[in-house]
């Protein structure tokens, strides 16, 4: 009966496109190749985003948009949509009562919880396989941004290892840098239009603890990567209403100042037809090398081929998508699907990890999964910093634990496995190196 409840009230919501569901004080505005942005009274203010591509401040974006429509220097406009207010996971007190023991190459008195640590034949990504049995080569450190509801930056597992903007000064009130963002020190909040990402909720905190908690510090848990900087972008309001705008300005911010790594665990049910957020993904990935990786949402086995998600399903090459599994190897039972817009499985049921205030807890769903492909990630990439973000999505996919009930539900048809992926890029590196530089050259 609650299982019925709740998919009555998605169909029910997802019906419901509110007419209004859009912030009417922005528009984005993309140019035909060579003409220059117009001018016009409902323009207040303009920024350049990449390509052909502005957001301009109006007072009234739908009557702006109405009158470029017929503007021959414009493409296309588009609105800065919403995603409709959705419930966030909650933090759960942990009920496993016997940690597993991973004292071998951690002192986290924690991380005995962390049931994702386990070798893939436990229905784990095999950490501690990575660990036990290392490449012996030297790795470079990884920024991931945790584009989220902020980090608590303070926190006593999480402080070492944050991203800082070393070109800027602290506390001065100036734009150091001349990157448009007075003390932007951690990261940017777009939502306060401030540059402050602490946390307001405790969801991107948890992220970006199974990223990159800090190792071998003798408190708390170990996130998986363990040359990494969390850079924190405060995009997510609590209730996950987040806009089209926050979230370009955030990828954008997160690619241009170093992110190898772009941690999505947010998403929306409607497109209202907007490509701007995929054309974003697809610009950071060309230039900047930036792997964008977004939870496939957690909508009860939604099969996100037919019934789209996003931005789990923009085409985008430089986007890979992650659904969750349990510890007994399954897929987690609110785990979206798609055979060829999901790309891997991860674990996501029953996630300890970092919460705001030095406290740790369980999170559960595709939100927890996306950041445990993302430590994986950058755990890879360190070792491998050469790969550009195709090739990091594509070792990843042919390195999956390959489960034969997942064949029609994710185009890998497996979980990923930091200790397969590390090998077969180690053994397969010139080929794939080939391949990359023949792909840059074709473009």
């Amino acid at each position: 009966m609650k299982l019925m409840t709740l998919l009555l009230s998605f169909m029910f919501s997802s019906l419901l496109i509110a007419a209004d569901n859009y912030d009417n004080s922005k528009l984005f505005i993309k140019l035909k190749k060579g003409q220059a942005l117009p001018s016009h009274k409902l323009i207040k203010k303009a920024k350049f985003l990449f390509g052909e591509n502005y957001l301009v401040e109006t007072p009234n974006a739908k009557e702006l948009q109405d009158e470029l429509a017929q503007n021959k220097a414009v493409l296309k406009t588009q609105l800065n949509y919403k995603s409709q207010a959705q419930t966030m996971p909650k933090v759960k007190r942990a009920k496993d009562n016997a940690p597993m023991d991973f004292s071998q190459f951690f002192n986290d008195p924690k991380v005995g919880r962390i049931w994702s640590f386990r070798d893939s034949n436990d229905n784990g990504v095999s950490v501690e396989k990575s660990y036990l049995s290392p490449l012996n080569v030297n790795k470079e450190e990884i920024i991931v941004a945790v584009v989220d509801t902020g980090v608590d930056y303070n926190h006593e597992d999480l402080k070492n290892v944050m991203w800082k903007n070393t070109n800027e000064i602290e506390g001065n009130g100036i734009d150091d840098d001349n990157n448009g963002y007075i003390d932007d020190i951690y990261g940017i909040d777009p939502l306060s239009d401030d540059t402050d990402p602490m946390a307001s909720h405790s969801h991107g905190t948890h992220v970006a603890g199974t990223i990159g908690a800090e190792q071998n510090n003798g408190v708390g848990i170990a996130g998986i990567a363990s040359n990494v900087k969390i850079m924190a972008i405060r995009t997510v309001p609590d209730s996950s209403d987040e806009t089209d705008a926050d979230v370009v300005e955030s990828f954008l911010y997160a690619a241009k100042h170093g992110a190898r790594i772009i941690n999505c665990s947010f998403g929306k049910r409607n497109n209202e037809g907007g490509m701007i957020v995929n054309e974003t993904i697809d610009h950071i990935g060309e230039k900047y090398h930036t792997l964008v990786i977004a939870a496939a949402g957690n909508d009860y086995g939604r099969n996100i081929d037919t019934k789209l998600v996003y931005p789990a399903s923009f085409p985008s090459d430089y986007l890979m998508v992650v659904a969750s599994t349990t510890k007994s190897g399954g897929l987690s039972w609110f785990s979206n699907v798609g055979k060829k817009n999901v790309d891997v499985a991860a674990p996501g049921s029953d996630v300890y990890s970092t919460t705001p205030g030095n406290n740790y807890g369980n999170m559960s769903g595709t939100s927890m999964a996306s950041p445990t492909t993302a430590g994986v990630a950058a755990e890879v990439l360190s070792h491998f910093p050469q790969l550009d973000a195709v090739s990091l999505k594509k070792v990843l996919m042919d390195s999956v634990t390959k489960v034969s009930k997942f064949e029609n539900k994710m185009a890998s048809g497996g979980r990923v496995d930091l200790y397969q992926t590390l090998v077969h890029t180690l053994n397969n590196l010139d080929s794939i190196l080939v391949e990359q530089e023949t792909r840059t050259n074709n473009k």
